[in-house]
C-alpha cells in the first residue's frame, strides 16, 4: 500500500539496519532493529502508522545528507 509518508524502505538483516526514504527526500538509518520490526513495517497496512508506534523514538537513527 502507498504512503503518504514514507517513500521507500530497504532493511540489512546482517545489520540490523534500516534505511528509510521520507516523502520529504530525507533518508535515515535506523540501528538495531530486530528483522520481526522491519517485517512488520513490510506488511503493515499504515506504513506511517506502524513506523511512528513501533520504530521512531525506539531505535537510534543517523540522517544521511
Amino acid at each position: 500500500m502507498p504512503s503518504t509518508v514514507i517513500k521507500a524502505f530497504d532493511y540489512d538483516p546482517a545489520a540490523q539496519r534500516l534505511a528509510v526514504t521520507f516523502r520529504t527526500g530525507r533518508h535515515y538509518i535506523y540501528l538495531g532493529v530486530p528483522q520481526e520490526i522491519a517485517t512488520g513495517l513490510r506488511k503493515a497496512p499504515s506504513l506511517g502508522e506502524y513506523f511512528n508506534a513501533t520504530i521512531r523514538d525506539h531505535y537510534p537513527f543517523e540522517r544521511l545528507r
